[in-house]
């Protein structure tokens, strides 16, 4: 068996013949200094990857705010993330929105594009194909934003790479669960 390819933590050891996941942990915290480093904390202790965090204050009166986070592992690995976040005394509720399903989530990225020519009406025509806004312009650049799905932006981003991609900037993904009903505070 080649250890190499199996993640640095022993929490992985038992776990070795089931399937990596992602998922996206939604994670209702009060909003105080020192709280997201000990949510980040918790997943660099224990040798958890994080592919994504966006974070902002939702609720100013209450003084409370929303961590999103994308991790991978196994089945076990999530959950046993899901439940440590939520004994922490900072943290309101946890939700898994992979588990519950149906939910809505987007990305920001601001991508700036270098180029003359066909290969700047080419960005553009993408551009529009995309439904990328153009943000700022200069007669050798366009910085476009783009919302969507990850893979879309991935796609976009691929797509401006042989047209004189320069440089790119993106929030991290954004997400929140279909109908009435909120997370718990």
């Amino acid at each position: 068996m080649n250890m190499q390819s199996q993640p640095a933590s022993a929490y992985f050891l038992d776990d070795r013949k089931q399937a990596i996941e992602t998922h996206t942990l939604c994670v209702v915290v009060d909003n105080e200094p020192g709280v997201l480093a000990r949510v980040i904390g918790l997943f660099s202790g224990r040798g958890y990857n994080i592919d994504s965090l966006t974070v902002s204050e939702t609720e100013h009166e209450a003084h409370v705010s929303r961590i999103t986070i994308v991790t991978s592992g196994t089945r076990n690995v999530i959950e046993q993330i899901r439940a440590q976040l939520d004994r922490m005394v900072p943290v309101h509720s946890v939700a898994d929105l992979t588990v519950q399903g149906n939910a809505i989530e987007r990305e920001l990225a601001l991508i700036k594009v270098a180029g003359k020519g066909e290969k700047r009406m080419e960005a553009l025509r993408l551009a529009d194909a995309f439904r990328a806004r153009v943000i700022d312009a200069t007669t050798e650049s366009f910085v476009f934003e783009l919302t969507g799905k990850t893979s879309k932006v991935d796609q976009f981003i691929s797509l401006m790479q042989p047209l004189g991609l320069v440089e790119v900037s993106r929030t991290g993904i954004a997400a929140i669960s279909r109908g009435p009903e909120g997370m718990k505070i």
